[in-house]
């Protein structure tokens, strides 16, 4: 039996307490009407004795301490699902709003997701194909994986994003059901609409579950946006059979709301003013990827956060990097030269590319060429700051030879056109092409094997 309350102790920002409950429980969703009018969700983020604190996901500008009703619904969060939920679009919560009416199901999932037993993940293997030669030739992403991007402040995020969802894939060969669960927290209206644009125009809309949480939405719908998003995950690979890329766009957001909130709250700080429970509420998100034994599905995860004043060292990103499995960093000084994706390939990695790459998989030479070519960059950045010492010219000709290599690669191999999507055979062709203007002896990272076959020198041009 629901129970209802009337009457507020206080109202703080998004946050409103209520005193004498009981029964309350932590996570429980609470109806709140003033004058029996518009209704407002809300959920249950604190309980004391029988003193609750409650997150109103609507806001409390209409609400006062005398009036306000609210009633204890008895149950988590949840949200209808079914596999319709392909090709829609919904608000941060949840509730459709492409006009094509609510999803009607059986099926309710609590939001906050069901526990899994750890005994039951299996080793993500296999990769899923991105269309970008930078990500699937040098950082792939594995199905099952979490890979965050770390961009910046005005850099091409959203394009990326927005290119993922339209090139992903599971390689020619794959017979297996793809869809692609795409997540937007705090973004611009016009942001919102490129990606609806982007996703009608070529045709993968099909394919996409979209939750859109508005920058004039209300802040604390941030915070529950990428669990709904997830649960819709969950189920599209657990129950349906599918394979699920999630995209998270922008963490940033996400953490930023939870500052606010708990600030409300009237909490101590910890690490730049964010709670001391960050890590936490982060890691489970994160955690919400992987492949369960005997499930066909798999979930995987691309979060997106933009670091603030380009700070990899930043809370944010210092946390994701711990937790996650692996990082793709964009750089500012690539984007000024015109490259795009702008992915700076040093700091970049994929922690599980090793198990899900090569023979049976991509091609018996991706991890050979992969470790060749990030071990020639190296050497073209010990090469670039030796020239801005001694200049160009008093270069060694081994030096310029990488010289000329570092601008090949940034522009053929990292860069490539906005709607360019490479298959992993061309991805690793151009790789070789690319080696083929180093000497071989200078190729000490791949196998003899492997270079007898694959290594071409490049011809020289005729003066």
């Amino acid at each position: 039996m629901a129970i209802e309350y009337l009457g507020l102790s206080e109202i703080n920002g998004p946050l409103i307490a209520l005193e004498g409950v009981q029964n309350a429980s932590y996570e429980e969703i609470v109806e709140i009407s003033v004058d029996a009018k518009k209704k407002e969700l809300g959920r249950i983020i604190e309980c004391y004795k029988d003193k609750a604190v409650i997150q109103v996901f609507g806001g409390t500008d209409s609400m006062s301490l005398r009036n306000t009703h609210t009633k204890l619904t008895g149950h988590p969060m949840e949200i209808a699902l079914s596999p319709e939920i392909l090709g829609r679009t919904f608000n941060g919560l949840g509730q459709p709003i492409d006009g094509l009416g609510e999803i009607v199901s059986d099926v309710h999932r609590n939001v906050n997701g069901q526990p899994l037993n750890p005994v039951t993940r299996e080793y993500p293997r296999n990769y899923i194909r991105t269309g970008f030669s930078a990500i699937d030739g040098l950082t792939t992403l594995i199905r099952g994986q979490k890979l965050p991007i770390f961009s910046g402040n005005g850099l091409p995020h959203d394009q990326l994003a927005a290119q993922l969802v339209k090139q992903a894939s599971l390689g020619e060969d794959s017979d297996e059901q793809f869809g692609i669960v795409f997540a937007a927290m705090g973004v611009k209206h016009d942001v919102a609409d490129f990606f609806r644009r982007a996703f009608d125009e070529s045709g993968a809309y099909e394919h996409v579950a979209m939750f859109l949480n508005l920058a004039n939405d209300p802040v604390v719908e941030r915070l529950i946006t990428p669990k709904v998003a997830l649960t819709a995950a969950e189920y599209l690979a657990f129950e349906c059979n599918m394979h699920i890329l999630v995209i998270l766009t922008d963490m940033t957001s996400f953490a930023e709301a939870m500052r606010e909130v708990s600030s409300s709250k009237g909490e101590i700080p910890s690490r730049k003013g964010y709670p001391g429970y960050l890590y936490s509420e982060l890691a489970a998100l994160y955690e919400r990827a992987g492949i369960v034994q005997g499930v066909k599905g798999s979930v995987t995860q691309i979060p997106i956060l933009t670091m603030p004043n380009d700070d990899i060292t930043h809370p944010i990103p210092d946390l994701t990097g711990y937790i996650t499995e692996g990082q793709i960093v964009l750089d500012r000084e690539l984007h000024g030269q015109a490259v795009y994706p702008p992915i700076s390939v040093l700091p970049s990695l994929s922690r599980l590319m090793k198990d899900g790459i090569g023979e049976g998989f991509t091609r018996e030479d991706h991890q050979d060429l992969a470790n060749q070519l990030f071990s020639s960059y190296a050497k073209v950045g010990d090469a670039r700051a030796l020239a801005s010492v001694i200049g160009e010219d008093e270069l060694s000709p081994i030096d310029k030879k990488y010289l000329e290599f570092g601008k090949a690669f940034e522009a053929r191999f990292v860069g490539q056109g906005p709607d360019e999507n490479r298959t992993i055979e061309e991805t690793l062709d151009i790789g070789w092409e690319l080696l083929g203007m180093l000497p071989r002896e200078e190729l000490d990272r791949a196998d003899t094997k492997i270079l007898d076959k694959y290594y071409k020198p490049a011809e020289k041009e005729e003066n």
